[in-house]
């Protein structure tokens, strides 16, 4: 089999505009301190990386100083130019999961012990491991840790259909004595976008027999499959004779498979030219897209358990939400879970949501696309709300009538989608900087909390600090405030201590009353 490059036509009008791949920026690497740019790992170094660390796992715990009954398993090793090595770990007690006990180390070049970053400071002690009342049917026994004092616990997953079509993996903690529930929290993570408006775009398709499968071997082996109106399974492989697909016209079928083909390639490219990552878990290896799922259903949404991206057509079938930002937000869902996990609740859900935000913006603007140019709106163009108004805004998140522009102790009780606006606005504010401005034809003012003037230092260097503190620094239980430690130890690490790039994450968090 080969792999070719081949014009998808999507756009309706003669006046269609080529636009291939971009390479896109470094990504400020020119500005970093070359010692803590971390180094790309090809997938046979990553997982020799991981066999070495789990290896080394019951010295670390040692170190470190975990208790006698507790392990580490190894999940993710990122090695920096200057010999430094973070080692992303989860925890088990007797043998059990320990759910909120994930850390990890920072060890120096010369094995001494540079710090530890963890979900959680309590100590994982429980009194027993024999639970008062018995599992529930497919409940697991754990302990959990990510909030109060550590519990023997039972986590079920509750598997159904949400209000709006979406399939729900509903998992639910609860005491193993009194059966009180601790907490639960949705693992299909949903987004929305835009959708056919990215013109005519090359894409990576593999020849087979006498046709074409949307399969770019180049960029993982990433697949596109038609779920036509289904909801579960794989769906079909799409094929074509011609390798020329699509028209621009939400009634024909290859359509959104170009666009979400498509996302996934520029989404790829900036993972791997912008971040040095390997694809979405660092290994190489690919997920995959479904489209056509259901029945006009206005989403779209990550799955861990699949590993892969869905979407929906969109209301009446006629706007599948398939673009480059929704395809990005998606992707980065993946991410997330690769790296940090951030819980998808509370204020480690907004921030979950959020990133997936800020690499879905980056993503779009990477592809310096001029059919769907950068900007800082979410859902600018699926126009739901039927009044040609965005989903989201980064510049001041209220703008959408639900979202929060600042912390406040009640952010974590808004739906993720809506407690992601500080965080987006941080992003916002880090890159471009408060007050009033166009960029790309949109128009932005951007206000703070603390009436502070913010000047943005790039939007490069921005996602460059977020993203190393997302693989970096981050827990499954990072909160607002954890995320400016870790966006902190992020600008000091690439940056430098006191400079000004450190100094605008601190003056950014501030502007959304993160102190």
């Amino acid at each position: 089999m080969r792999t070719t490059l081949r014009a998808a036509a999507l756009a309706a009008t003669a006046a269609i505009v080529v636009v291939g791949v971009q390479a896109g920026p470094a990504g400020a690497a020119q500005d970093r301190q070359s010692g803590a740019t971390a180094l790309p790992l090809s997938a046979s170094q990553r997982v020799s990386a991981l066999k070495e660390a789990q290896a080394q796992a019951a010295s670390t715990a040692t170190k470190i100083k975990l208790g006698s009954k507790e392990k580490l398993v190894v999940r993710d090793v990122i090695k920096d130019a200057d010999g430094t090595v973070h080692t992303r770990y989860e925890r088990t007690y007797d043998g059990l999961p320990v759910l909120g006990g994930d850390l990890v180390t920072h060890i120096r070049k010369d094995g001494s012990l540079k710090g530890v970053s963890k979900a959680t400071a309590a100590d994982i002690a429980v009194p027993s491991t024999t639970a008062a009342l018995a599992a529930k049917s497919g409940a697991r026994k754990v302990i959990w840790a990510a909030t109060g004092k550590p519990a023997l616990a039972y986590e079920n997953v509750v598997e159904g259909v949400q209000h709006d079509g979406t399939p729900s993996e509903r998992h639910v903690i609860t005491d193993a004595a009194s059966g009180k529930e601790l907490y639960a929290y949705e693992a299909i993570e949903t987004g929305s976008g835009t959708s056919q408006y990215s013109g005519t775009v090359n894409l990576g398709t593999t020849a087979s027999g006498s046709g074409y499968n949307l399969t770019d071997s180049g960029r993982g082996g990433h697949n596109t499959y038609d779920l036509n109106g289904g909801t579960a399974g794989t769906g079909t492989l799409f094929t074509d004779a011609d390798d020329i697909w699509g028209n621009g016209l939400a009634t024909n079928r290859q359509t959104a498979a170009v666009d979400a083909h498509y996302g996934a390639a520029v989404t790829w490219d900036f993972y791997k030219n912008v971040l040095s990552r390997n694809g979405i878990a660092g290994d190489g290896k690919a997920a995959y897209s479904r489209v056509h799922y259901g029945n006009a259903y206005v989403n779209a949404f990550w799955s861990d358990s699949c590993f892969c991206m869905t979407y929906g057509d969109g209301s009446g079938n006629l706007k599948p939400l398939t673009a480059l930002d929704v395809a990005g937000h998606e992707m980065s869902h993946g991410l997330t879970a690769a790296t940090a996990r951030l819980n998808y609740s509370r204020e480690s859900g907004g921030l979950n949501e959020a990133t997936s935000d800020i690499f879905g913006t980056s993503v779009e603007f990477y592809a310096d696309n001029s059919s769907d140019v950068g900007d800082y709106l979410i859902g600018e163009k699926i126009d739901i709300r039927g009044n040609g108004t965005p989903l989201r805004y980064m510049d001041k998140p209220s703008k959408d009538g639900a979202s929060a522009d600042s912390w406040s102790k009640t952010v974590g009780k808004l739906d993720v989608h809506y407690s992601s606006g500080p965080a987006n606005h941080f992003f916002y504010l880090l890159s471009e900087g408060s007050g009033a401005k166009t960029i790309n034809g949109v128009s932005y003012n951007s206000p703070t909390s603390n009436n502070s003037t913010v000047t943005g230092i790039g939007r490069d260097k921005a996602i460059q600090i977020w993203y190393r503190a997302l693989s970096t620094y981050m827990t499954s239980t990072t909160d607002y405030a954890g995320a400016r430690t870790a966006t902190l130890k992020a600008a000091t690490d690439l940056y430098g201590a006191g400079g000004p790039e450190y100094a605008a994450v601190a003056a950014a968090w501030s502007g959304i009353n993160v102190k």
